[in-house]
């Protein structure tokens, strides 16, 4: 029996990968190192810990499979006055808001429905988490890939369906990849990294009622960005999320504890006085997440820019592929990448093999 083709890494562009090999009758098999499918993906109670939202006029792919796999789609609440923090101390001054956000949409229940649904179409049996790949040995007819705690894993072809930034720290390549290869994929920012989010759930969404949008700017910080996070468009799931403005290292500093009593206060400053008692609160810092994010991450940094070269060449450009978002030719580290990369390694995985 031929060995399979490997995919390593079960985000979004991993799992899309999979489905379009299953359908050109193609066997596989994907390795996540985590306990858990979605990647950078991460939607508790479905509420979006990660990637939020995608924009159907300019990206299409993520539109039309969110259709296919029967998921509804709804734009960002932006009905009502956004506010504004000056400074530290200074009252929120509240402004309209022109439905600053209806470009953007969100999924139904959160973006994680959309990895479940994916998973959820694969044969079980080919997915293998908990498989973090520490290696990868080029042969003659294939790839051999070391797992931690597991057996070594043959491939007859590998696509890499992750940050190139995080494969060049984490995965030993031999035949060693070239010096300008490796330095490429180190200066390849990946989405997400630098970042964090905090959210909390509450049991309405009584800034509606207030005729305010959800949305906020802050000079006074942590959070620099708060936007409504209910899950659905009627409020349901009702929430509030922010992306903090401190830098990674200081945020290391503060501590998790910390960070969350002040984007609370910082909610209820601006929110009044129901937002200081939410049913749940949640806080991700992927710079803190070995899985995500290197050294290299710390400073924020935007979306990669679209690269035309290859991202292998020499011996390993005919046994391996790159399939992760940051490395897609439009639309990199967004969803859309995601999708487009792995549309675009699976085309060159068959003109390979």
């Amino acid at each position: 029996m031929r060995d399979p083709i490997v995919i390593v890494g079960g985000g979004l562009s991993g799992l899309y990968t999979a489905r379009l090999l299953q359908k050109r009758g193609v066997d596989f098999l994907l390795l996540e190192a985590r306990a858990q499918l979605g990647g950078r993906i991460l939607s508790p109670g479905g509420h979006d810990l990660g990637p939020t939202w995608f924009w159907p006029d300019m990206q299409s792919r993520m539109a039309r499979l969110a259709d296919t796999l029967g998921l509804q789609a709804f734009a960002q609440h932006a009905a009502g006055d956004v506010l504004f923090e000056r400074g530290p101390g200074m009252k929120p001054e509240r402004y309209p808001g022109f439905g600053q956000m209806g470009s953007s949409f969100r999924i139904q229940g959160g973006i994680g429905t959309l990895v479940d649904a994916l998973a959820a179409a694969l044969p079980q049996d080919r997915i293998h988490k908990d498989a973090h790949v520490t290696a990868a040995h080029l042969r003659g007819d294939g790839v051999t890939l070391n797992v931690r705690g597991s057996a070594d894993v043959a491939a007859r072809h590998v696509l890499f369906a992750l940050p190139p930034r995080l494969i060049e720290q984490s995965i030993f390549f031999a035949p060693e990849l070239p010096g300008d290869v490796r330095m490429r994929w180190r200066g390849t920012s990946t989405w997400m990294a630098p970042h964090a989010k905090f959210l909390a759930v509450y049991a309405r969404a009584f800034w509606r009622e207030a005729g305010l949008s959800g949305t906020a700017q802050s000079m006074a910080g942590p959070m620099t960005e708060i936007h409504d996070a209910s899950i659905t468009a009627d409020g349901e799931g009702a929430a509030l999320f922010g992306f903090l403005g401190v830098p990674a290292q200081a945020r290391a500093k503060a501590g998790e504890a910390a960070i969350r009593h002040h984007c609370l206060a910082q909610l209820t400053r601006l929110f009044g006085p129901e937002a200081s008692a939410p049913i749940a609160t949640h806080f991700k810092d992927w710079s803190a997440d070995p899985l995500t994010a290197t050294g290299a991450d710390a400073e924020t940094t935007g979306h990669p820019e679209p690269q035309s070269r290859p991202w292998f060449d020499g011996a390993w450009a005919a046994r391996a592929t790159m399939a992760g978002s940051e490395t897609a030719r439009e639309h990199p580290g967004y969803l859309e990448g995601a999708l487009l990369a792995a549309e675009d390694a699976v085309a060159h995985l068959e003109r390979a093999i």
